[in-house]
Order: C-alpha cells, then structure tokens, then sequence
C-alpha cells in the first residue's frame, strides 16, 4: 500500500504526457508530477525503511502513525503546490509549498533523533544523506514558491533546480546506491564503499549549495566550481560502484534501469559544468546557462529520476511484498518481464530526443520512450498480485510450483540480447522512418555531385547574426568541398542549401552538421532559406578559383528565393470568400464585474496554417492559434497576464507584448520549433496595445500574420451597448496558391492587401450588428508594417474619440470627428450612435488601402 500514491503520481504523469497540448505548463506540470509527486513520496518512503535497517532498529506503531501523517502532508503539498501554479493562485501554492516543508523537515528530524539514539552499523553513517538531502529541500521549495508569486527570475529558477533535483533527489540516490546497488546485483559491497560515502557526502553537500549560490548570484565561475565538485563526489561514490558492476554485471531490470540512471545523472551534471565553462569564457552569459539547464532538466528526470525509481521498486516491492523465497522469486521474475527490451528501448529513445533530429522523429521517439516507462504500472501490479497469490497458498522452494521462476535477468544471454537488439531496432525505426518521409528536415538532401576521388577541402563556418562566417569560400575548380556547418545564435534556426540542389537540415542554436556541397566546376551561391534571413544578407559565395563561369550557368534555379513578385490573376475582392470562410469575430465581450486584479492565463501556440486571405486567395501563414491576427486578449489595469508561447512552427519565433513593461531579455526571445516560454506581465496602463513576433527579419513575421491586439480598460471606462475590435494588418502575397510572405514585395512598401481582422473586406461579407440609438465603442489597432490607417464610417459621426491614451474627444454634444487617425503600432477607440437603420460602411480613408480590403460594413437594425 505504501507505493499506491506514487503509482498515482506516475499514472498521472503518463496522462499529461499524452494531452500536454491540451495543458497548461506542460513541461513544468510533467516534471513536477514525477519529482515533488512520485519521487518525492518515494523517497520520504523508502529512505525511512532504509534508515531502520542501516541503524539496526525496528519501527514502532506510533512511528508507523507519524510516518503516514507526514506522507499525507507531503502528498497534500504537492497537489497544492501544482494545483496553485497551475490556477495562478499564489496563497493555495504557499499553503502547498509550506505543507510539504513541514513534512519533509519532520522526516529529518526523525532521521536525526533516531540517528542519535542508535548503534550503526557499517554503513549506518549514509542516513546523513538523507539528513542533508532535507534539509536542501526546504530551501528549495521555498524557492519554489517565492517563483510561484511572479516575476522573471531566472537566476533562483537554476538555484531551484540544482537544489531540488541534484540536492534533495540526488544526495538521496547517492546514499542509497551504496547499499542498494550490491544488493540488487546479489553480491557484497565494495570493500571500500562506507568510507568512500562518507567522504563524498561533504563534497557532494557543498557542491550543490555553491553551485546554487552561484546561480543564485549569477556567478559562473562558483557556479561551475560548485558543480564541478559535485561531479568530485559523484565519482569517489562512483569507483565504488564501478568494481561491484564488474564482479557482478547488472542484468536484471532494476540493476539496468539504476545502472543508466547514475549514467544520465553523471552526465548531465558534466554537461552542465562544460556549458557553463564555455559560457564564461565567450562570454555568452548567464542566460546560456539558464537555456541550457532547461534543455537539460528533462533529461535529468526522464533518464535519471525516472529511472532510478522505477530500477529501486523494481527490486524493493517484492522483498517488501515478502511471503518466503518462492513468493518473493515470483515478484521478481514478474517485475523483470521484458527488462532488457524496456531499458533499451527508453534509453535509446531518451538519446534519440537529446540528438539533433527532426521534430517528427522526436515525438516518435518520445512516445517510444514513453510506452517502455509506462509498462512498469501494469507490470507492477501483475507482478503484486502473481506475488500474493504465492503467499497465499504457502509456497516454499518445494512447495506446488512447477517449473523453475527464472527472472529475465537469470536467462540466457542470447535471450536479453535478443531483447536489446528489438528495442534498439525499434528506435531506429522510430527515427529512419520520418526522416525518410522528412529527407531535408533531417539533414538529408540532394546526392553530391563529381568525382568521388576528386581531393576534398573541408572548411568550417558558423551562423549566426544573420551571416555565414566566412561568407566567402575559394575552392580549386575540380575540388570537392565539404562544409562544417554550427549554428553559433543564441536563438535563431538557420540552414545552408545551394543552388545545386545540396541542402543541409535545420539547426537550432548550437547544432552542427556536415554537408557534402559536390565537386565544384563553377561558381556557387549559397543562402539560408529560412523566409527573410537571406535578404537580410544571410548568404554564401563559393569561388571556382582556376574556372570562368558562375552559379546561373550551371543551369540550376534559385530555389530558395522570392525572386520578381509573382504575376497572379487579379483579386476580385467583391467574389464571394470560399466554402470554409468564417469571419473573425469583432466582437469584445464585457468584463465581468471586478474583484480585484485578475491573474489571466493563456496558451498561445505558433504554428503554420494554410488559410484564405482575400475570396480565392490562401496563404501560409504563420499565425498565434491559427488566426490572423492572434486571439485578442481583454483585462483592466492591475491584471495580471500569464502567457506561454509554445512553438509548434518550422522556424523560431517569440513574441513581444506592448502591453507589457519589463526587459525584454528573456520574456521576448526567439525559441526555437518544439520549445516553450512563459511571459508574465502587469497591465499598468489603460489601451490597445499590440502584440507581436519580434523575430528577425521582424517585417517577415508580422507581415505574415504574426500580430495581435491586447485591450486593457480601467474601471471607470464608461459603459457602451456594443464594443468592437478591428485590427489593421497588411499581406504581401506569395503565391496566391498557400504561399508565404514575399520578402522581395515587403521591400516595395506596396502591400498587396490591406485588411481588418485578418481578411479582405470580411465584413462586407459578415456585416457587423448594431441597433440604431445604441452607443457602440470600436477598438482600433494599426498592426502594421507599413500602412498608416485613418479609420472612418460612412455616414456616422464620433461624439468620442480616444487615442494613444489620451480623449481627443470625449462625448461632446456639439462637436465631432470624422477620423481617428494611427500611425502602425499605434491604436485607439471611437465611439458613435447610428441616426436610423441603414448600411454603413467602414474603412481605412487612405482609398487605395479600402479598394485594397480594408472595408467593412456596419449592419444598423431599427
């Protein structure tokens, strides 16, 4: 019964594993299920049996009674917290984060009064672990729930990791492994192994707390320093463990599964020191490492939390289970099913994710990963209750069995490593199969061409800033040229691909790959082909030194450019917009009466969506939830706004909220496909606001769709029967066929559209309501990129006029405006009643912008 509610928490775990998209925080939510739910429990669990055993005592009733308070309010604590972070309520998260700081502080006190008042035995000096581990813990959920109230705080989000994940989790593997790891290999400890824990204990103790003080303080050299004597103590546990593993090599499933943990484990703390250290001598900053800690923290919980807890219950379960050799023996085999098949594939999957594949091949890989860590639940309470059904009937070694239990781990070794062998087929599947449907996402592309025995130059160069370095590359004609390409932004992907056909896959900052460029007879152009980066200079020259002739003799097309604006067919804008047209709704629904400053939570999700812009006309366009433009978010000032971008595009992108005031350092980076952020702001000032990509080429992201409206109102803005929200925008067509943005017509600042809300003249077609003597408020934002907008209604006139904060005009009975004038990034509201029932049309009063689409219709009912 004891390991029911980590069961729970992992179950829960695989449930948000599955519907992440549909979560908020999804990443966040995964990783503290599984570390402050399941592991958590898990420990406060096992490390209390542990010490009884290590200090030669027995626990009493009322130990048994205190222990099951604690768990209660751990586990209690830990739904809190998430459950405060998740609904923005920051007193249920305190309540949250206090529950389980009671609860963990009591269970080292306990650790330290029973430790007093005992006899160790030989290992008995490793409860300190757990001790230690404690006490780290309270420091790191406080932290937690300091973070929890808001605030960009990257620095105490390391802090906060460090010290819960290699602090509370890892100094609490360390000082069980030393005992637990002989013991699931069935043989007898290191002779050297107490004294070789004792000694890392202040290492490992110390390292973790300067490491966290240096994150804390954004001091990379301690920060390093700290960790790299973590790392110290990591390995004198680790010699220990090493001459074990050699006597006695790990085959059952708990052994491989604790065995690859110790290995993620030690390696993401090396990969964290070695990012670090680069990133101080470049001077790149702390922000890399907080970037680089993000991409490693999952790693650290999937390959190392994870599996060390599935690895120790795996063993632990049906020794505790008990019932006698035979029962016991039954546990074990049930639990081992399929050891060698479930630690390949998880771990070869794990390792799939961490490489720089497509993002298709990720998720396969990751739903791999994810079936061969879910199988332990089933597993787990098949193999219960093979085990109490042993137990039940009083089996002994030579009672009514038949046949022999054989654990996997006792079985042939062709049998495991046929096992091995399956899963590791499996994840490659898992990656060749996409890779093959998605050839220049992976990194494949074009055959070189030439002679395969012509000599060969290889020369590196690196992305970053909008530039190729060096962008200028002489080759002897007849040479084959190689490139080594690394991505050396901090935010942007980039890509190299020739005129020739050769093409490289994309790289997220930091990645690298090699691309086989052919022989080279004449000159070559080269360019990246993310939409924008090459006219933004973002291209190669390579020379044929020793040849005449260039890239266009060689009869090849200049793929990856807009080249002259496309002669399309005229768009009939009267045409009727097609089958699947649905307006983009105006309307502004009222605030509910205020309580108080709200906390606003919203997911918004950039992707790329083929969607009709004009009547016969589409796009891709890349677009916040689907629409051009994003969601309008509505509040009044003092609000609070929570929004996590997740990036589901093929090229990065950010966003950037007017709304808001704070740096822009963080919040308003680029991610790249497959990443997420979370921008938190206070709304201190009534408008609207635009939001936006900030991605560069900034013209590129907006022009296609990347754009919105925030409408931020105080209490007092006086009421009005109906409120509208027209956003202007401008398209600069591609092909009328699901093109993109052309770069090349951005450049003639001559949109070919311009439009409200995302489609031309969409409201000719879907005329907004009104009722004559109704008062109606109309937002107005210039989104931009280049069109100033002059916003009038034929036949009405406004008694109110407001814009960039300020009344122009403010229900005046006797004078009135005609138009509301904005600049791009600029917005206001005009207010107006309609005299009698009758269409009035809208528009944009620079004509040639209305003719180009941005017109609409008021419908005015009697």
């Amino acid at each position: 019964m004891r390991d029911i509610p980590t069961a729970v928490w992992l179950l829960l775990t695989i449930v948000a594993a599955v519907a992440h998209r549909a979560l908020p925080a999804p990443g966040w939510l995964m990783i503290h299920l599984l570390l402050v739910g399941a592991v958590t429990h898990a420990i406060l669990t096992w490390s209390q049996y542990f010490s009884w055993a290590l200090l030669r005592g027995r626990p009493t009733p009322t130990d048994a009674r205190t222990q099951t308070i604690r768990l209660i309010l751990s586990n209690a604590g830990a739904a809190l917290v998430i459950a405060g972070v998740l609904s923005s309520i920051w007193p249920i998260t305190l309540v949250g984060a206090t529950s389980l700081i009671v609860a963990v502080g009591w269970h080292g006190a306990s650790l330290i009064r029973r430790a007093r008042r005992s006899m160790p035995g030989r290992f008995g000096r490793t409860v300190r672990y757990y001790i230690v581990s404690a006490a780290l813990l309270m420091v790191g959920a406080a932290i937690g729930a300091v973070l929890a109230r808001g605030g960009d705080l990257p620095n105490l989000v390391l802090a906060h990791a460090l010290i819960n994940v290699l602090g509370w989790i890892g100094l609490t593997v360390a000082g069980t492994v030393v005992t637990l790891w002989p013991t699931v290999l069935r043989t007898r400890a290191d002779a050297h192994a107490a004294d070789g824990a004792a000694r890392a204990l202040p290492w490992l103790a110390a390292g973790v707390s300067v490491a966290a003080l240096g994150a804390a303080l954004a001091w990379l050299p301690v920060l390093a320093l700290g960790l790299a004597a973590y790392l110290g103590g990591l390995v004198v546990i680790g010699i220990s463990l090493w001459r074990v593993a050699r006597s006695k090599p790990p085959r059952s499933f708990a052994a491989m599964s604790v065995g690859m943990a110790l290995i993620w484990w030690a390696g993401a703390v090396a990969m964290l020191i070695a990012g670090t250290v680069i990133a101080f001598a470049d001077g790149s900053g702390f922000a890399a490492v907080s970037a680089l800690l993000d991409g490693i923290v999952p790693y650290l919980a999937a390959g190392f939390a994870a599996q060390v807890l599935l690895g120790a219950l795996s063993y632990l379960v049906p020794v505790v289970l008990g019932g006698g050799p035979t029962p016991v023996r039954i546990g074990t085999a049930a639990f081992d099913r399929g050891a060698a098949w479930r630690v390949t594939v998880a771990n070869a999957a794990l390792a799939v994710c961490a490489l720089p594949v497509s993002s298709l091949s990720r998720v396969v890989a990751s739903v791999l990963y994810l079936i061969a860590m879910a199988s332990f639940l089933p597993i787990m309470f098949l193999a219960m209750r093979a085990q109490r059904r042993a137990k039940a009937v009083g089996m002994t070694l030579s009672g009514t069995h038949t046949g022999p239990i054989v654990p996997e781990g006792e079985r042939p070794r062709g049998r495991r490593a046929g096992q091995a062998v399956t899963g590791l087929l499996a994840v490659v599947l898992a990656v060749a199969v996409p890779a093959a449907a998605d050839p220049a996402g992976f990194g494949w592309s074009a055959a070189p061409t030439g002679d395969a025995d012509a000599p060969v130059k290889t020369v590196q160069v690196e992305a970053a800033d909008m530039r190729f370095t060096p962008s200028r590359i002489e080759v002897p004609a007849g040479t084959r040229l190689v490139i080594e390409l690394t991505n050396t932004d901090e935010e942007q992907v980039h890509d190299l691909v020739f005129a020739n056909g050769v093409a490289g896959g994309r790289l997220a900052p930091g990645e690298s790959q090699t691309i086989d460029v052919g022989v080279i007879a004449k000159d070559l152009d080269g360019w990246c082909s993310i939409i924008g980066h090459r006219q933004m200079g973002m291209t190669m020259s390579i020379v044929a030194t020793g040849a005449s002739g260039s890239s266009s003799d060689a009869g090849t097309s200049d793929a990856g450019g807009h080249g002259e604006h496309a002669a399309s067919a005229p768009i009939d804008l009267m045409a009727d917009p097609g089958e699947d047209f649905t307006p983009f709704d105006a309307g502004l629904p009222a605030l509910p009466a205020s309580a108080g400053p709200a906390h606003r939570r919203l997911t918004l999700t950039a992707r790329d969506v083929e969607t009709e812009v004009a009547p016969g006309v589409t796009q891709t366009l890349w677009a916040y939830d689907g629409t051009a433009p994003g969601p309008v978010l509505h509040g009044r000032v003092g609000d609070t706004f929570e929004i996590t971008l997740v990036n589901d595009g093929t090229m990065g992108h950010s966003i950037d909220f007017h709304a808001g005031s704070l740096a822009p350092d963080r919040p308003m980076r680029t991610i790249v496909p497959g990443e997420s952020l979370t921008y938190t702001f206070t709304a201190t000032r009534a408008g609207i606001w635009m939001y936006h990509c900030s991605t560069m080429p900034m013209t590129a992201h907006i022009a296609n769709g990347m754009y919105g409206a925030v409408v931020i109102e105080p209490d007092d803005r006086p009421a009005v029967d109906r409120s509208y929200v027209l956003v202007q925008g401008e398209y600069y067509l591609g092909d009328h066929d699901g093109g993109e943005v052309d770069l090349d017509r951005i450049a003639t600042r001559n949109p070919d559209l311009v439009v409200f809300n995302g489609y031309a003249n969409q409201y000719d077609h879907a005329p907004l309501p009104a009722t004559v003597g109704e008062r109606v408020r109309v937002w107005v934002l210039d989104a931009g990129i280049e069109r100033s907008s002059s916003f009038h209604v034929i036949g009405g006139q406004f008694d109110t006029v407001w814009a960039e904060g300020r009344y122009l005009l403010n229900r005046s009975a006797d004078t009135g405006s005609q138009a509301l004038g904005l600049m791009p990034a600029q917005g206001g509201f005009v207010e107006l009643t309609f005299p009698e029932a009758g269409h009035y049309p809208f528009v944009s009063h620079f004509m040639i912008d209305a003719e180009r689409g941005a017109h609409g219709v008021f419908d005015v009912t009697g």
